[in-house]
């Protein structure tokens, strides 16, 4: 498989050199090895055939034709070492921890910006920072973030590095276990000589942290009612919101299935109402209680902020948890952890340069070529430009847009990201990874071992989203006693 591999230029999560892969790697390449070209490509399709039965969709906007897509699956894993995890581990933790302090300080007593270690304009002028609805709430564990999913990359020397943080609505989650069951099902003999971290109860942490979020005034406590909230079936994520109903036996709702009374939250049912005390939403702020935020959405249940203000319902993620994965404050979460916690970063940042500042943006404006420029607001790899791989007219148009809203781009130098070998049309072939790291949050934080390895596919391309050509592999995280071949 490695034959005419490269093995130079960029951090190969298998490769080590020419020929040799790494030593955690070395009884997987064994076992793969023994499978014939032909019987490769059969299990590939295979698997590509799994997540099409099973309707493991997303959708694609913009795109002429239809935007149903399954999601490409490729079946070399990433592979994680225990002690190499255990520091992940405690990295994640430590940022989900700070982040959801400083966003219970700043919808409260706004003591980061009092001290100076961030500028009161970054958050006042934040397009995800709800003063007026989500100040002086009262939550339960005074916790924000009931599920977090942090993307991870490696650089040119092999360094974890934070890339992102997703805070309001994390998709993926779903995408976890079925590329761990279509793995199993396509190559079980794998399995047999790997010694694990297993995904099978998992989902169990997950209903039980959302069930810890019960409301202050709730009559149920000991038996709390939990809806999952989806926009619908249009929805890009919708394969995410039904799976994870599923799993956790709660019931999927629209905004019109619920509605509130009396400051109280019910579900309509067939036998009539239905209190309901916990609401895992998976619908922007913007659409969330047309009384609240914007009029016109149909998708919210009018007066649902209400109900959550006066202790009757919790809604996870909380509101205005946008302006601490907003792009630009990213670059401000080291400094989070030194002060709400005492501590160095675990897992560093990317290098973020503020396009507002004049002298910076002049720098910047020099040498495009070079940068990844990227909206503070935007995700799934949407309104970026990637320098080294952008013409003269994609920069001009980024030059243009950044002269006329500096505050809302950032730019960070083009990270070598690590690659890994796929396997696609009958041939291994290395392309870029980067990793989302699921932390589900509640009187404690628990991080699922592994997490969405996602790869850009398409020979070159930087891009690991799924909505830009990206598809995903398993990731396998060794228990300690895993003995290397």
């Amino acid at each position: 498989m490695l034959k005419n591999y490269p093995a130079d230029g960029y951090y190969d999560e298998m490769v080590e050199a020419a020929g040799k892969v790494r030593p955690h790697y070395e009884k997987f390449r064994r076992i793969l090895e023994e499978h014939a070209l032909d019987e490769l490509n059969e299990k590939h399709e295979t698997a590509q055939l799994s997540f099409l039965r099973q309707g493991i969709t997303f959708t694609v906007y913009h795109e002429e034709g239809g935007t149903e897509r399954t999601m490409p699956f490729d079946l070399v894993p990433i592979i994680i070492d225990h002690s190499e995890w255990q520091n992940i581990e405690a990295g994640i933790k430590q940022r989900v921890t700070a982040l959801n302090y400083f966003l219970e300080d700043i919808y409260n007593e706004n003591r980061i910006v009092e001290d100076g270690i961030i500028p009161k304009d970054l958050i006042k002028q934040n397009q995800y920072y709800f003063e007026k609805q989500a100040s002086g709430l009262s939550l339960p564990h005074k916790n924000h973030i009931f599920l977090a999913g942090i993307d991870l990359i490696r650089d040119g020397e092999g360094t974890y590095r934070v890339l992102e943080d997703n805070l309001r609505n994390p998709s993926g989650l779903s995408y976890v276990f079925q590329n761990r069951f279509v793995m199993r099902k396509v190559f079980p003999e794998f399995f047999f000589e790997h010694a694990i971290r297993t995904l099978e109860h998992q989902m169990s942490h997950l209903h039980k942290a959302l069930l810890a979020h019960v409301p202050e005034n709730s009559p149920n406590k000991a038996n709390p009612q939990a809806v999952l909230l989806t926009p619908g079936m249009y929805n890009s994520a919708y394969y995410d919101h039904v799976f994870l109903a599923q799993q956790m036996g709660i019931e999927l709702v629209e905004g019109q299935d619920l509605l509130v009374k009396d400051d109280v939250v019910y579900m309509k049912t067939v036998r009539g109402l239905k209190r309901v005390d916990i609401i895992y939403r998976r619908i922007d702020d913007d659409y969330l209680d047309p009384e609240a935020f914007d009029p016109e959405s149909a998708l919210g249940v009018p007066g649902l902020m209400r109900a959550v203000k006066w202790g009757n319902a919790a809604v996870v993620n909380a509101v205005g948890n946008g302006v601490a994965d907003d792009k630009a404050m990213y670059a401000y979460v080291p400094e989070m952890i030194r002060y709400y916690m005492g501590e160095e970063p675990l897992i560093p940042n990317v290098d973020t340069y503020f396009l507002s500042d004049p002298k910076v943006r002049e720098d910047v404006l020099g040498r495009l070529e070079e940068l990844v420029i990227k909206n503070v607001g935007a995700s799934g790899g949407y309104d970026m430009l990637i320098g080294p791989q952008s013409t003269a007219r994609d920069r001009e148009i980024f030059r243009e847009k950044i002269l006329e809203n500096p505050h809302q781009y950032i730019a960070q130098p083009t990270i070598q990201l690590s690659r890994a070998p796929a396997f696609q049309q009958g041939r291994f072939y290395p392309c870029h990874v980067d990793l989302r790291v699921f932390a589900v949050g509640s009187d404690h934080i628990h991080v699922l071992p592994g997490g969405l390895s996602r790869v850009a596919l398409k020979e070159g391309s930087l891009v690991v989203n799924s909505s830009q050509g990206g598809g995903g592999k398993d990731t396998w995280v060794l228990k300690g006693e895993e003995v290397h071949a």
